[in-house]
């Protein structure tokens, strides 16, 4: 574990790990070498990390469909030039989601129980076998005493020689009819050739068929050792609760027959409890240690998004190498922290989220604040690496705006305001890998209620667990300044309970007799578990400031504290330690500090204790407003996504250090629409959405978050200074007014069916940029030191 040392002495220019990486989405696939090479060349430059490539539905006519041997090259080409330019190059295994293809086939597929009930009287039916659609089969049927689904317990019917044999007796009865069907799913938003069903996910001999025919194909194109991670997106499978093996896997794994209790899966029963965990064991042992060992066999990691349909628990990370989350939210329970809390518990470094989704939808209304903000969001829930949805491969030279994905931030090259994007990108570059190093300190865990999720017969085990867990606990806990992890009954098996100070469990959750014995080792060792969740806040920490958010991580000889203002208000917290260092992330700069530190809207600094730190008294003392004749070509604004504004200014001879102050912006409410889970920074900004500063010709940094100050004085001279500044906006306005873009999809549609819709478009013109310029404020910045 690193030291304190070890950590300072890279924190203003650290290794590569960390840096923010971007899915490359290409559409079709239909790419062009130089195109590519271009692009990966911008992403170096602005200081991105890599790339994670997708291949995604067409958007143009396409020459070489997924699988060609020219797709094929152009993949290997751009894994080449990405390790020339010393970018990591990250694989889907596959196109579109979730994975499938022409290559599965109907016994292979993707398949979910369907019922199909009947009342009857005391009679005897013979009911001959139909299969409605192809790739029917009956698995069971069962007969009931009473009506109106009445019956309390069914007795099954044979079915033999294309038969449903219901014997008579006393009517009325209740016939229930089991039936194993595909259920339709194919490939979401899939490539040209990479058409076809969605594969069982619960079927080895699925997830080999997919190896040989996808993803050992597109390793070998890239060439393993050229592969940082290869990569399956979340779970999708949507109703997909049954594959033809269940019952002799449920037998091995359950102790008993399915067959003639397969009736009580339409019953909160036990049966149905054990089934659900037996999907979520099959999904675990059929297809992600599957995908694991051939990666592996490889040298390459395997990454993951394992939440949502089939039921994956937490811990079903663990048979992965690397986790990914995906959602925003740190005083709630994302998606993100499903895939942190399995990396801290099952001792994971790194952990991925798949950020920027939906921010401040539609594409390109993305500012750099958004971006920053969403990012906090996310490493307070746990995350140490962003994978940014996303860079669209878009054609130099295409009509409009070019190609966007359906749903995402558009944040390439493109954006009026990428000028600024190294110094976003450098800013999470540094806080991504100093989260990367030590240990996380979340003395709190939440028990995952998996039996009464499992219960419910809900497939899609996080978004059960959220509800059942709900609002309260994680708010109540995050709010008092610690963290937590969630913990379920697989992972109670790598977690010490001597090790645990506090554990909540959800009110009224049903625990196995296992989870109970660990539970009362953590009471014997010292630790207390609350299933009283309006107790809970009397076990914890006050309250911090509102808006406060906080991660914890442990060093071998230290700490540190990475402390996040979330919201559009200044807040001020204090850490109950002597004497603290303040690390900037934005600027690498170190430099004591007291432990009350005041945090402006969108602000997070690191703060970490040492012995002896002797604080550098700042004051501020304004000079004047620089005034004057702004000369501005506005027209130019619109046209090209930028204005520059010029002035003259004097300044006198001092010593002190000069500062250029436009405020801290005013906060703002949600503009026009926006999905709810879309993120947007709160604040107008007094420089348009971002701008760079010259004085005297010379370049003095970028301005793209609060608080708007930036220091000029190495440019800076007594007497006449000119004073530029370039104001730039989003590519909204250009979004709003492109004719082409419907047309394009409209043709693409023609050509290869409907496969996506633009999300959100439609409202870009609720959006308006405009070229605001708040003059600054001059302040003369005095350093003294404690007592002086």
């Amino acid at each position: 574990m690193p030291t304190v040392d070890d950590v300072r002495r890279q924190f203003a220019a650290p290794p590569p790990e960390g840096r923010p990486m971007m899915r490359w989405w290409w559409f079709g696939p239909a790419v062009d070498r130089r195109e590519l090479e271009r692009q990966l060349q911008a992403m170096a430059a602005a200081g991105l990390g890599g790339v994670e490539v997708a291949f995604v539905y067409p958007m143009s006519s396409v020459d070489a469909p997924f699988g060609s041997d020219k797709f094929l090259q152009d993949v290997g080409f751009a894994a080449r030039t990405a390790r020339e330019l010393g970018l990591r190059f990250d694989l889907t295994l596959g196109s579109g989601w979730s994975f499938g293809g022409g290559h599965i086939g109907p016994e292979l597929a993707a398949r979910r129980l369907s019922w199909d009930r009947r009342e009857i009287g005391g009679e005897a039916y013979d009911v001959p076998v139909v299969a409605a659609w192809p790739g029917d089969e009956v698995v069971a049927a069962f007969v009931g005493a009473g009506s109106a689904g009445q019956p309390s317990s069914y007795d099954e019917v044979a079915v033999s020689n294309g038969m449903i044999r219901v014997p008579s007796g006393a009517g009325p009865r209740e016939v229930l009819i089991a039936t194993s069907r595909l259920t339709g799913q194919n490939v979401k938003r899939a490539a040209a050739g990479a058409e076809g069903p969605v594969l069982d996910h619960y079927s080895r001999a699925a997830a080999e068929e997919h190896i040989r025919s996808v993803a050992e194909p597109l390793l070998a194109a890239a060439t393993p050792e050229l592969v940082g991670s290869v990569f399956c997106d979340s779970l999708e499978v949507y109703q997909a609760d049954w594959t033809p093996s269940i019952f002799e896997e449920f037998a091995r794994r359950r102790g008993y027959d399915l067959r003639p209790r397969l009736w009580e899966l339409r019953t909160e029963s036990q049966v149905r409890i054990d089934f659900y965990r037996t999907l979520s064991e099959l999904y675990e042992d059929n297809f992600v240690t599957v995908f694991q060992r051939w990666a592996a066999a490889h040298d390459v990691p395997f990454r993951i998004q394992s939440y949502g349909e089939p039921p994956a628990t937490v811990s079903s990370y663990r048979h992965a190498d690397l986790f990914e989350g995906e959602g925003w939210g740190w005083t709630r329970l994302p998606e993100t922290r499903w895939a942190s809390s399995a990396a801290s518990i099952y001792g994971r470094s790194v952990v991925s989220a798949e950020a920027w989704t939906w921010v401040h939808s539609p594409s390109f209304r993305a500012t750099p604040l958004d971006l920053k903000g969403e990012a906090h969001e996310h490493f307070l829930s746990g995350v140490n690496q962003l994978i940014g949805h996303g860079w669209p491969y878009s054609p130099t030279g295409e009509p409009g705006v070019g190609w966007i994905f359906y749903a995402a931030g558009a944040l390439d090259d493109r954006n009026p305001w990428w000028p600024v994007a190294p110094d976003l990108f450098g800013y999470l570059h540094r806080l991504s890998w100093l989260l990367q190093q030590g240990t996380p300190v979340r003395p709190v865990k939440v028990y995952v209620p998996a039996s009464d999720a499992y219960a419910t017969g809900s497939l899609n085990l996080y978004r059960t667990v959220r509800r059942l867990i709900g609002a309260e606990i994680p708010r109540t806990i995050r709010e008092s300044g610690l963290d937590f992890d969630l913990i379920d009954d697989d992972a109670i098996g790598v977690v010490e309970p001597a090790g645990v100070s506090l554990v909540v469990v959800p009110p009224e959750a049903t625990v196995p007799a296992g989870t109970k014995r660990w539970l009362h080792a953590v009471v014997a060792a010292g630790g207390v578990v609350v299933d009283d969740v309006s107790a809970l806040a009397d076990r914890l920490p006050e309250r911090l400031p509102e808006d406060i958010g906080v991660v914890h991580r442990r060093l071998d000889d230290g700490e540190f504290y990475f402390v996040a203002n979330t919201g559009n208000q200044t807040r001020t917290f204090s850490l109950d330690v002597a004497s603290v260092e303040l690390w900037d992330a934005a600027t690498g700069a170190i430099r004591p500090s007291s432990s009350s530190v005041t945090l402006h809207p969108y602000q997070a600094v690191v703060l970490v204790p040492v012995a002896g730190s002797e604080e550098r008294l700042v004051a501020d003392v304004p000079l004047r407003t620089v005034e004057g004749a702004w000369q501005v070509d506005p027209s130019r604004f619109a046209a090209a996504g930028s204005a520059s504004y010029e002035v003259e200014f004097e300044l006198p001879a001092v010593d002190d250090r000069i500062v250029l102050d436009f405020g801290d912006g005013v906060p703002a409410e949600r503009d026009g629409y926006l999905p709810e889970h879309s993120y947007q920074a709160l604040i107008t900004s007094p420089v348009g959405v971002a701008a760079e500063v010259w004085v005297n010709e010379t370049r003095c940094g970028t301005l793209w978050a609060p608080p708007y100050r930036i220091d000029i004085t190495d440019a800076a001279r007594p007497g006449a200074n000119t004073l530029r500044i370039v104001v730039y906006s989003t590519a909204t306005s250009a979004l709003a007014a492109d004719q082409h873009l419907h047309a394009l999809v409209e043709s693409v549609t023609a050509r290869f069916g409907r496969r996506f819709d633009l999300q959100d478009v439609e409202h870009a013109a609720d959006f308006q940029d405009s070229g605001r310029l708040i003059p600054p404020t001059i302040v003369l910045r005095q350093l003294g030191k404690r007592g002086s």
